[in-house]
């Protein structure tokens, strides 16, 4: 008992002597804890923003729907390389006619659908029209489903609508607001591209995704748009829902097979087509974001290592400064123990402080993503946590030569030190 009440007054006086020292160079001190936290700042910094980022991507992907995947020309995300871009810009468009053929034959999707889209201007309703590009989407009868989301007034598309090319549309929100900001649009015409358009729906408000409104588009059926918006650059994206979990990967399966036939794919051939997936996002997100980790790292590593070095530099200097403070502690009955616990406790205090303004620094800086996007805040506590480990090592690490020099010290040799 009296050995832990030893420890616990030794700890708490070299913890006072620390903050004295510390005090008495202000100028050095806060230097020394600057580099410290700039090391812990920029580490915390960027994994608060990426865990921000992947908050923002999982939370945002079920755009795609539950069960679902789509077959596409390009990929979601194209990375550059030689040839690459060229080989996926060579393989044929998915065309309607491509379509209509899957969606005979397949078996198992709950449904198969078609979607492709452009960005369009020139949409207007008397002397009103839109100030900016929106999203002009051409859909079948599965629309709602393919949005991902409901009506709040008027009707869907039926499949009469897309056989017979009618003219009419459903609007998002944001259309709504600008074009009918006083009045009901179902039953208007708006015109778009000077072509009469009769508005039979209107979607539910949905709000942002990655920081883009969602309820900025126009849809109208897809018969219309290939016929009117189409071009030699144009490929539908075909996209399919299976009945359960349990049956996604068989009837993905089933749906390259048959996309395969239908492009007359040679055996052992690749893909001419891309899938694209809520899980094959996430992938690609996180490969992505991995690469930005391990970069971040080691910047940090280098940064907190010279942080360290600073830390040791200054306490070399402190024990020169204080030898005679040391001989005449020493002298008065402080064991090296004292000594080093009171050098050690002042170097670990120094880069413990850093940490924590660098830890609040650094969240606070990486959720500008987060205002940004408009997307909830994310404090990541393993990263703090582990930010304040590292800083606790570095100060043992680069403390602890500083404090066993001055511990060794030679009481005589301090007391005669001018």
């Amino acid at each position: 008992m009296a050995k832990f009440s030893h420890i616990k007054s030794t700890v708490r006086e070299s913890f006072r002597m620390a903050i004295e020292a510390i005090r008495q160079n202000k100028l050095r001190s806060i230097l020394t804890l600057l580099g410290i936290s700039i090391g812990v700042f920029s580490v915390i910094g960027v994994m608060t923003a990426i865990r921000t980022l992947e908050s923002s991507v999982n939370s945002q992907l079920d755009i795609l729907g539950t069960n679902t995947f789509t077959i596409q020309k390009y990929p979601a995300i194209q990375v550059r390389g030689p040839g690459g871009n060229r080989k996926i810009r060579q393989r044929k468009n998915i065309s309607f006619d491509q379509f209509e053929s899957i969606k005979r034959r397949a078996k198992l999707p709950l449904r198969v659908s078609v979607v492709d889209g452009t960005s369009e201007r020139n949409i207007r309703y008397k002397d009103k029209s839109l100030k900016r590009s929106t999203e002009l989407s051409g859909a079948d009868e599965w629309v709602l489903r393919s949005f991902s989301t409901y009506l709040s007034d008027g009707r869907n598309f039926t499949p009469d609508d897309i056989r017979f090319g009618r003219n009419v549309t459903i609007l998002g929100p944001d259309i709504v607001d600008i074009l009918f900001p006083f009045e009901d649009p179902i039953g208007k015409a708006i015109k778009i591209r000077g072509i009469d358009y009769t508005v039979i729906g209107v979607t539910e408000r949905k709000g942002q995704a990655f920081g883009q409104s969602q309820d900025n588009f126009v849809v109208i059926p897809i018969s219309v748009y290939i016929q009117r918006f189409s071009n030699r650059w144009t490929s539908l994206g075909i996209v399919f829902e299976a009945e359960s979990a349990e049956l996604y990967d068989k009837t993905m399966d089933e749906a390259i097979g048959l996309m395969r036939v239908i492009r007359k794919v040679p055996v052992g051939e690749e893909n001419d087509f891309s899938i694209i997936s809520n899980e094959e996002l996430m992938e690609t997100f996180a490969g992505f974001t991995g690469g930005i980790k391990l970069f971040a790292g080691s910047v940090s590593v280098i940064a907190l290592l010279v942080a360290g070095i600073g830390i040791m530099n200054i306490m070399l200097v402190s024990v020169t400064e204080r030898i005679k403070e040391i001989g005449i502690r020493k002298a008065i009955g402080a064991t090296k123990r004292d000594i080093l616990t009171q050098f050690l406790m002042e170097a670990i205090f120094l880069s413990q402080f850093g940490g924590v303004v660098g830890v609040i620094l650094g969240i606070a800086g990486g959720n500008l993503i987060a205002l940004l996007l408009n997307v909830p805040a994310v404090v990541p506590m393993d990263w703090a946590f582990y930010g304040m480990a590292v800083c606790s090592f570095i100060g043992i690490g680069f403390g602890i030569y500083p404090a066993y020099r001055a511990a060794n010290l030679d009481p005589i040799e301090s007391l005669r030190f001018e």
